[in-house]
């Protein structure tokens, strides 16, 4: 047997293929099967002079997701899908689908995708997702193992919150209150105590009741610690971080990108430096106070509402004409199939511009405009600020009053900590939050009685400022929102196998 990705090896030879039925369609004497292994997809001829009239009837009763056994010769076309094809001289069916598949071209609701996930996985699109999550994976891995970086495990059972109880699910444990958590964070200082620089990678849970497009329940969470290290260094190491990960799914990942339609500008633009923003300053970009490039958010986010209305009307324009064909009759049915599809494609488009961009990018305009300085960012206020900017940017220097406990002040401006957010640009926001962390005992023991927690539940905590406190710092990476960003996917429930939020818990 031989998978469809190492095809490229088999030019000219006969292989078996072993895979399901992704689509297919008969014209007389030939049968087209676009043949699915999750290696790749590839398009198999069953044509009747090569495997006789009794195999091409089996080929012409294939139903979607059949599984099949497919032997034939690989022939090399850069046309087709994958740049090869194989010209069958067996098919064999391993399993006939006992039901229709529910799963078809036409459009399905969200929810009914989601109950069916267990299916819904098996799609082109969801197919690219994944392996583009599975790359970034093994490129975070690869990126600091490479750097001398230990992986290291931190518990998923707590005992206390790393910034609160309000978003934790909590659990019995043997009598005793425990928690999902939250954030390795607390045990990943522990262990940068021990080892220097390490990174955990697992999943962390969030109990918070929503439903955007941005927030799961259960998400993996990428989280390096080092000791002797300062804001500066931190900075540093997200920007190569983040800039390694990019460019190597760039560069393996190009066919699933273009499965996805993935605007590429992100990918080629990644190298520039990151600008490093104070929080003071993007709040003044933020409200239309300050210019980047020769131009404000406000005027950014109004050139794009002005470009939305001009597309509404160019899709109106082009939906009309269309029909207009369609309405004349006359037609083959494989042009008019062609215009159809154009005139239900150019209808979605339009709902998404009337009913979404032409509605929000109005309220970002006000949300922008009367954003209070000294409050955290929402999603509008990150869409503003990331607008005049082509690349992701690192905000740094936040208030106090927003940040976690153990995120260490300023010496010379008390009010503010040395913490910094990374924002992806086209909308997609934070995608890494980190800091150097407090290393004055006093100070972190009135954090802690400031935030309210108990402090026996941190007094283990505690002792990393007794023992050989040392500068250093960390951040973290929300793997999903990572994989969002990454695939173009505008909501995150599809950036991860079986997704788990307010109100999903099955399949």
């Amino acid at each position: 047997m031989v998978y469809i990705s190492d095809l490229h090896k088999y030019v000219d030879q006969e292989v078996t293929l072993k895979g399901w039925v992704s689509n297919k369609r008969t014209g007389g004497k030939v049968v087209f099967i676009v043949l699915r292994d999750g290696s790749g997809y590839t398009q198999c001829i069953v044509e009747l002079e090569n495997v006789g009239e009794e195999v091409l009837e089996v080929a012409k009763r294939l139903t979607l997701e059949a599984a099949v056994s497919i032997s034939g010769t690989v022939v090399l076309d850069e046309r087709q899908e994958g740049g090869f094809e194989l010209k069958a001289s067996a098919v064999e069916l391993i399993h006939a689908p006992t039901q229709d598949y529910p799963i078809s071209k036409k459009a399905h609701g969200v929810d009914f995708l989601m109950n069916n996930r267990h299916l819904w996985l098996r799609s082109k699109k969801q197919w690219a997702i994944m392996r583009v999550r599975n790359r970034a994976m093994y490129a975070i891995h690869q990126f600091f193992q490479e750097r001398g970086f230990l992986q290291m495990d931190a518990p998923l059972l707590t005992g206390n919150a790393c910034e609160g109880t309000t978003t934790l699910f909590a659990t019995d444990f043997y009598e005793k209150e425990a928690f999902l958590s939250q954030s390795g964070q607390l045990y990943g200082e522990a262990m940068a105590m021990a080892f220097g620089k390490i990174y955990t990678f697992g999943p962390t849970f969030r109990a918070e009741k929503s439903v955007t497009p941005r927030h799961l329940s259960e998400f993996w969470m990428i989280e390096p610690e080092m000791a002797f290290y300062d804001l500066d260094m931190d900075m540093e190491l997200i920007e190569d971080f983040v800039k390694s990960i990019v460019n190597d799914v760039f560069k393996d990942c190009k066919e699933e990108l273009e499965i996805l339609e993935r605007d590429t500008v992100l990918f080629e633009n990644i190298n520039q430096p990151f600008p490093r923003v104070t929080y003071m300053d993007a709040c003044k970009i933020i409200r239309g106070e300050m210019e980047v490039n020769g131009k404000t958010s406000i005027q950014a986010l109004e050139e794009d509402l002005a470009a939305v209305h001009a597309e509404i009307e160019s899709c109106k324009a082009e939906i009309e004409s269309t029909e207009a064909e369609l309405a004349k009759g006359g037609m083959k049915k494989g042009k008019r199939n062609y215009f159809q599809s154009k005139v239900d494609r150019l209808k979605g488009r339009l709902k998404k511009l009337t009913e979404e961009d032409a509605r929000n990018i109005p309220e970002w305009i006000e949300m922008a405009k009367n954003f209070p300085v000294g409050e955290d960012f929402g999603s509008a206020h990150e869409k503003a600020l990331t607008r005049v900017y082509g690349i992701p940017i690192m905000v740094y220097k936040w208030p106090k009053n927003i940040k976690a406990f153990y995120m260490k002040t300023y010496d010379d401006d008390p009010e503010f900590v040395k913490g910094v957010d990374l924002l992806a640009p086209e909308g997609f926001g934070e995608l890494v939050g980190g800091s150097e962390r407090e290393t004055d005992f006093e100070i972190l023991k009135q954090g802690v009685i400031d935030h309210e927690l108990p402090m026996e539940e941190f007094e283990w905590y505690l002792d990393l400022r007794r023992y050989g406190s040392v500068t250093h710092a960390g951040f973290g990476l929300g793997f999903e929102r990572l994989i969002m960003w990454l695939t173009g996917v505008q909501h995150i429930r599809e950036t991860i196998p079986f997704p788990r939020y307010y109100g999903r818990l099955f399949p």
